[in-house]
């Protein structure tokens, strides 16, 4: 088993719950995967969950900030934004906006990208 460190650890034991969840280095954080759908990244120590038409308000209420990162100069959004803090703390918290980020990555996952749901 690959080792991660422990604020990923933390974060998957609190969604085993949702079913397989992994993480896997990419880009200097980790994307949380259930299957092989990635539903979450975390970067510097920032969870962010997968966003999309359906649950973005549910972010944008609370003033929780998009994930962007910078390539040559210019800002780029991945249609993540930042976890509330009460999923670190919270598991039913966490299931449940773990859950609608499931669900916009499933609405959004590319052709041919085969991923399974419990």
């Amino acid at each position: 088993m690959k080792k991660h460190d422990e604020f990923v650890d933390y974060l998957l034991e609190l969604m085993q719950p949702l079913g397989p969840v992994s993480a896997k280095a990419m880009f200097g954080g980790y994307g949380i995967y259930i299957d092989e759908l990635m539903f979450a990244l975390v970067a510097d120590d920032v969870l962010y969950f997968k966003t999309d038409a359906a649950n973005r308000p549910d972010f944008e209420q609370r003033g929780l900030p998009l994930f962007l990162y910078q390539r040559n100069g210019k800002a780029y959004n991945m249609s993540y934004s930042e976890a509330p803090a009460e999923v670190l703390d919270d598991a039913d918290a966490m299931q449940l906006w773990a859950n609608k980020a499931i669900e916009a990555a499933l609405k959004n996952r590319k052709p041919g990208k085969k991923a399974r749901r419990k």
